[in-house]
């Protein structure tokens, strides 16, 4: 082990969506350096989320513990950050990094006491989506707020994070960076479309937060050239799963719509010749990078830090809230995919310069090893 390995523990209330993605390569990657990392998670789960765990269980050398971390405020949130905090001590963790709005609530209050323990927190959206005018909202803010003096340093996984944790919360005085999360180089390998791709593809939590029902209401009317129906692969499971199929239905859509299921990003990539996310909140979204270090076309919305990975090709992002845009961006790929893939690529080697899991790694590092100085 390295002289200036650290003891690091991880800590998110469930692992799930692009946020667990995140910590599972941090954790993966530290460990290979050198670093022994624990992972705090809440106690409640499945088959699904303990699967997940196991995957990186072998790089947790400090071991997965397991607390009751609710999602919304209850009793357990005054008695986990004191278990969290007696966890930390008994592993002699140089940082707790709280991960989403539970994580950083728990890993900041288990700093208390411990002054050679240093607080990271990084928000994930979390909280951010909250309306600060409403009664939620506002007392969400107010607690961030309140942490802030328990906070050693802020990540923030792009600028729009971090201005919208500045408007939100409050412009934080003191450690801050914007770290963009980073895919592995196997995943820049291009992908192509299967010879039977549907038109379209979607990979995502199913939720009306996710611009489901959009996709459906602006493929309905939606014909190839050759005037044969416009179809989509939707891969993913959620609340809103119900309903959507419901809706299918209804529209008359089931023989265009294809629910896959859980299934692997870079499958669906290949089922389907471009990929949509139309979501009415993201902060930095995997998919959005993944389909694009893929080289496959995205039609997105202009929402959270999007636009950040679109970079030079942002003018294609279009308005989120609505089927109109989505449908009139939908035609107009199917009338010429070749540009669409022409900017793809464009995309593609802008990802590949600046989302790398080595980058994002590197200076998250860094930034542990600067506060523990």
């Amino acid at each position: 082990m390295a002289n200036n390995s650290l003891r690091i523990l991880q800590v998110m209330r469930a692992p799930v969506g692009g946020l667990f993605r995140h910590v599972a390569d941090l954790t993966r990657t530290l460990a290979e350096r050198g670093h022994e990392i624990g992972i705090v998670v809440d106690e409640s789960g499945d088959a699904q989320s303990d699967a997940k765990l196991a995957t990186i269980a072998p790089f947790a050398a400090l071991g997965i513990h397991r607390f009751s971390i609710p999602r919304l405020l209850g009793p357990q949130d005054i008695t986990t950050p004191y278990k969290i905090r007696a966890l930390a001590k008994s592993l002699r963790a140089d940082i707790l990094h709280g991960h989403g709005a539970k994580g950083g609530f728990g890993a900041r209050l288990a700093r208390i006491g411990r002054k050679q323990a240093r607080a990271v927190y990084t928000p994930h959206g979390g909280a951010l989506h909250f309306d600060p005018r409403s009664l939620s909202g506002g007392a969400f803010m107010t607690i961030e707020r309140t942490l802030l003096r328990l906070t050693d340093a802020l990540i923030f996984e792009s600028r729009y994070a971090q201005t919208t944790f500045a408007s939100h919360v409050s412009p934080p005085h003191g450690r801050q960076e914007v770290i963009h999360n980073g895919l592995a180089e196997a995943e820049f390998i291009p992908i192509n479309p299967n010879p039977d791709a549907a038109d379209f593809a979607f990979v995502g939590e199913l939720r009306t937060l996710k611009g489901i029902d959009l996709i459906v209401e602006a493929l309905a009317p939606l014909k190839a050239p050759d005037g044969r129906p416009a179809s989509i692969i939707m891969a993913g499971d959620g609340p809103d799963a119900a309903a959507l199929r419901d809706r299918i239905g209804q529209m008359g859509l089931t023989d265009r719509v294809r629910l896959a299921g859980i299934r692997p990003a870079r499958e669906i990539f290949a089922s389907g010749r471009c990929v949509l996310v139309p979501s009415r909140a993201e902060s930095l979204p995997y998919v959005v990078m993944e389909a694009a270090a893929a080289g496959r076309p995205v039609i997105a919305t202009d929402v959270g830090g999007i636009g950040e990975i679109f970079g030079p090709t942002s003018q294609s992002l279009i308005a989120p809230e609505d089927s109109a845009p989505l449908k009139d961006a939908m035609a107009a790929f199917l009338a010429d995919p070749a540009s669409f893939e022409s900017e793809a690529e464009a995309r593609r080697e802008f990802v590949h310069s600046r989302f790398s899991l080595t980058r994002m790694v590197d200076e998250i590092e860094a930034l542990y090893q600067s506060l523990t100085i």
